[in-house]
């Protein structure tokens, strides 16, 4: 079997509706409303570090500290709603970051319909990937007065030379869409094939063992490095391989 005939075979294992369950993206896929699917799936996608189960069960957290309406709230909350954040902590994220996240969204959602503008407005159609999305974004996230400087490790930029695998994951869920449903394919202005494949430790070994990296690091170029490879195989959807990359890796094919 040839690598592009293995990494088709995998994606079309795990890129199914019964993926959705075990991961993290079943947290925006509850939601109906575009911008609720926007702030649960950029939130989820922040948090996801860790055991997958831990991370679904923290995302759902605040879900339900949202009142199961997370634009609703973001929108319309008093200052009084905020104390119940105050113990909410994954990890290295606390209530600072959350506070922070929640009054950003307030902020941008005051002057924006979509999430996705923070996006594509750095954008144009003949870039070739999502680099200056991926930097503007950071710079417009952080451009609120004080803000935390403790939140920034939390929400990369191939400026610092990160990877930006949470960042790059949750485009992949906003922008791709097919008709296998776990993706969600809420965003239109931004084309599949500039996106690049989030890049945690399981495509990363996976990726080694095919050659697809040779880089010795595991920063944004490499990044760069293995999403030039997929498009090879398939240049308007390279990332649909992150399915077959992270399934292998994680089932130990």
């Amino acid at each position: 079997m040839s690598l592009y005939e293995l990494l088709e075979t995998s994606v079309a294992q795990y890129n199914r509706p019964n993926f959705i369950k075990d991961d993290p993206i079943q947290i925006p896929h509850q939601f109906t409303l575009l911008q609720d699917v926007e702030i649960m799936g950029f939130w989820t996608a922040v948090l996801a570090w860790g055991q997958r189960k831990t991370i679904i069960n923290k995302c759902q957290l605040l879900v339900d500290l949202m009142d199961n309406a997370p634009y609703d709230f973001i929108c319309n909350h008093q200052a009084t709603d905020l104390k119940r954040f105050l113990a909410f902590k994954h990890r290295t994220f606390n209530a600072t970051d959350t506070l922070y996240f929640i009054e950003f969204f307030k902020q941008y959602y005051q002057k924006n319909v979509s999430l996705e503008t923070a996006f594509s407005q750095h954008l144009s159609p003949t870039d070739e990937h999502v680099e200056k999305a991926l930097v503007g974004f950071h710079e417009l996230f952080f451009s609120l007065p004080a803000y935390p400087q403790r939140t920034r490790k939390h929400v990369a930029t191939p400026a610092r030379k990160s990877a930006c695998k949470r960042l790059n994951m949750f485009l992949r869920w906003m922008v791709r869409t097919d008709n296998n449903g776990v993706d969600l394919g809420v965003w239109k202005n931004i084309k599949p094939a500039q996106l690049l494949c989030p890049l945690d430790v399981h495509v990363d070994r996976v990726a080694r063992r095919y050659g697809l990296i040779t880089r010795k690091q595991s920063d944004f170029k490499t990044v760069l490095e293995l999403t030039q490879n997929l498009r090879k195989f398939d240049a308007e959807d390279p990332v649909k391989y992150d399915f077959a990359l992270f399934g292998m890796g994680v089932m130990g094919d």
